[in-house]
């Protein structure tokens, strides 16, 4: 009887262990997920500087549309969507491209939408002061203001193409 009564505490202790972890693999972000479709064709001469050589440079969409670096170099059509505060694709210092949602998470945290404004490697919120590093490929706070890392979206690298979806 006793043996029982130490399986049964057992299994109770194992069940709310279970209960009380996180899914490590299931990432929950702060900034709300809105409809993502950016595309962008390296081919193109739009996109001719945004290649795997040249490291450290982005291509942004918003709703003013395709910028890159600070140059507009191609309006939104009606089937694009760039998430919560703007889609920001940039490479990093191993030459991998990379898709990050620029809304800032300890601001859309506080129910605020400040998106992100790129400086250098940096994604700087403009209201809250934190800096993400882009470079890196994580997009990870630097300033220990925000826990989170900016939302990294879904991309996809084809023959020359790179899908963002959501």
């Amino acid at each position: 009887m006793r043996g029982y009564r130490l399986q049964v505490i057992g299994a109770c202790l194992t069940a709310l262990l279970f209960l009380g972890c996180k899914d490590h693999n299931s990432l929950q972000s702060s900034v709300p997920r809105y409809p993502v479709n950016v595309t962008i064709d390296t081919r193109s001469g739009v996109f001719v500087h945004f290649l795997p050589t040249a490291l450290n440079t982005y291509v942004q969409v918003d709703a003013a549309g395709y910028h890159y670096h600070d140059e507009v170099v191609q309006p939104l059509s009606v089937l694009d969507a760039y998430g919560y505060g703007g889609v920001v694709v940039y490479i990093d210092i191993n030459g991998n491209y990379n898709a990050f949602d620029m809304a800032c998470p300890y601001c859309a945290e506080r129910a605020l939408l400040r998106p992100c404004l790129i400086d250098g490697i940096f994604a700087k919120c403009p209201e809250c002061g934190e800096e993400y590093d882009l470079g890196s490929g994580t997009a990870a706070p630097q300033r220990g203001i925000a826990r989170e890392s900016l939302l990294r979206l879904p991309l996809n690298n084809a023959a020359g193409q790179i899908t963002v979806r959501q």
